[in-house]
């Protein structure tokens, strides 16, 4: 029976060098796991602050690019009634050119025939 006594002795030795070998394997992981919810969680927090940073760029793009889109509008609108103005100037200018060249003519009366003389009578 001291046979027996001694394999079951064995068998118990090896079973809980078995264990404490699964309990180390345990413990290594179990810390491999916490190592990787700290990253876990320090990743989602880095994803947070960047979505949010990324909100804020979004926001401020979209009012930048409205107000740039309210300035191509005033400058277009602004060209075009410069552009009225200058055609104007442009036909005023030759409208004067044009009355100051009759006006420096001696002796024409704009815009009538010969003169009329008054009779004597």
């Amino acid at each position: 029976m001291s046979q027996q006594g001694a394999a079951l002795q064995t068998y118990n030795n090896e079973l809980v060098k078995c264990i404490e070998d699964l309990c180390s394997k345990r413990d290594e992981l179990n810390r491999q796991i916490v190592i990787e919810e700290e990253e876990k969680n320090k990743l989602q927090n880095d994803i947070r602050v960047l979505t949010e940073k990324l909100s804020r760029v979004n926001e401020s793009l979209a009012r930048k690019m409205a107000s740039r889109n309210e300035f191509d509008r005033t400058i277009a609108e602004t060209e075009t009634a410069y552009m009225k103005i200058l055609e104007s100037s442009q036909t005023l200018l030759n409208v004067l050119k044009r009355e100051a060249g009759i006006l420096a003519k001696p002796g024409e009366v704009k815009g009538s025939g010969p003169a009329i003389q008054p009779k004597d009578g």
